[in-house]
């Protein structure tokens, strides 16, 4: 009897337990998390021949400071969904290079699942992945890498809170329809022939035009390149010969790549030469800056370590010029680090100090002045002050007037005594 009320004691616990696995993936997610797409879109994603949970893929174009969201047609290839305006990123047009270098990512990224982040502090969001295969094998630093809310960017791609919720929830979607995983490529540029002509001196250029070939791919398909690394390059849509493969860090296996791809990639290669030879020659807008290398990327992440010790550094990060030089902006402060925070109330302690100090010694001298002022006024009170001539002349008037009095009653006397014979 004991035996059966234990096991069913089990039973129900174990239901329990199932029931709170089975709605905990829903139980503590903030609600914007699993909000749904608008009512638009998901129209025309119907008009489009996309499921709501069709595999999706993002582009980041730096520059234009776009994000691009593409969703798989029922015929397997893909198609734009939606473009959203980046909201805030840091650094220059090109590659990251190190940890602290303030650089957004250049290249080719992959997201799971388990890289998803519904409790993100910035509202939403999702690691791109970086450093990858390729980055490792060039020893590039860095980490946590997102494309989050909060629209705030130390090397992240950031966007508005609403903007996230719509990217997280075509992410969410895809993964839910049975994607395991898709990619970011993110590229300085809309790597047209008028672009790559602007920046065709860029210390960038060869690292851009490697990327560009990637980009050509989809471009030319409309599908997903297959992304892999050797020689320390990127290698697209390659199939190495029976027991080939790809080392980061190694020699290029023997490969094959379909001929429709070859041949469609060398017509659309020829176009693009025709129209890079043309931009060339013509009036094209200035580049915009670019990050100088290892050295320039030095430069700032010390600035960043600086920072996260609470040490006062330029307000903005310092630059590498052509030149060699080095600018730094003349504001200072301590800024984006809880260490530099924790800094600036002391410096704001200290100020307010000193500045009670600085008042505390005012009132001091102030009464000092006070008491010396009513000292004066009590000494002045105190002494004689001569009358002014025009108060003298009544009272000399008021002296002389007894004298001649006497006079006249004098003489009367001796006349009155004449009389009388006296």
């Amino acid at each position: 009897m004991i035996a059966n009320i234990a096991r069913t004691g089990l039973l129900f616990a174990a239901l329990a337990l199932a029931g709170c696995s089975e709605s905990s993936v829903t139980d503590f997610v903030p609600q914007h998390a699993n909000r749904q797409l608008p009512a638009k879109i998901v129209a025309e994603m119907k008009a489009k021949g996309m499921t709501r949970t069709s595999p999706v893929l993002a582009r980041v174009f730096k520059e234009e400071a776009k994000l691009e969201v593409w969703k798989q047609k029922t015929n397997g290839r893909y198609d734009l969904i939606a473009t959203y305006d980046i909201c805030k990123m840091s650094g220059k047009l090109g590659p990251k290079f190190t940890e602290g270098d303030r650089q957004s990512p250049e290249g080719f990224y992959t997201v799971r699942p388990g890289q998803m982040n519904p409790n993100s502090s910035y509202h939403l969001a999702f690691n791109i992945g970086y450093p990858n295969t390729y980055d490792r094998a060039n020893g590039r630093t860095g980490s946590n890498l997102m494309v989050h809310g909060a629209c705030s960017s130390s090397g992240c791609f950031s966007m508005t809170d609403a903007q996230i919720e719509e990217i997280y929830a075509f992410a969410r979607d895809a993964f839910k329809g049975g994607q395991t995983e898709f990619q970011v490529q993110s590229y300085p540029f809309r790597m047209t022939a008028a672009n790559m002509a602007r920046y065709r001196n860029d210390p960038n250029y060869q690292f851009w035009a490697m990327l560009k070939e990637g980009y050509d791919h989809f471009e030319i398909t409309k599908v997903p390149p297959k992304v892999d690394v050797c020689e320390k390059r990127y290698v697209f849509n390659q199939v190495p010969e029976a027991g080939g493969t790809f080392n980061p860090t190694g020699a290029c296996p023997a490969v094959t790549q379909p001929q429709a791809l070859q041949t469609a990639y060398q017509a659309y290669k020829s176009k693009y030469d025709a129209a890079f030879a043309s931009a060339t020659g013509g009036d094209i807008p200035a580049p915009k800056p670019t990050i100088a290398g290892l050295k320039e990327a030095a430069i700032v992440s010390d600035w960043t370590k600086k920072r996260a010790r609470g040490e006062r550094v330029p307000i903005e990060p310092p630059s590498l010029n052509q030149d060699g030089t080095v600018t730094v902006t003349s504001r200072m402060g301590r800024i984006d680090s809880a260490e530099g925070r924790r800094m600036a109330a002391l410096d704001a302690a200290a100020e307010a100090k000193k500045k009670a100090a600085e008042e505390k010694l005012a009132a001091v001298a102030a009464a000092k002045a006070a008491k010396l002022a009513a000292q004066q006024q009590v000494v002045t009170a105190t002494v004689p002050q001569p009358e002014p001539a025009a108060t003298e002349a009544p009272r000399q008037a008021a002296q002389v007037a007894p004298v001649e009095e006497a006079g006249a009653a004098t003489k009367l006397k001796k006349k009155l005594l004449g009389l009388f014979g006296s």
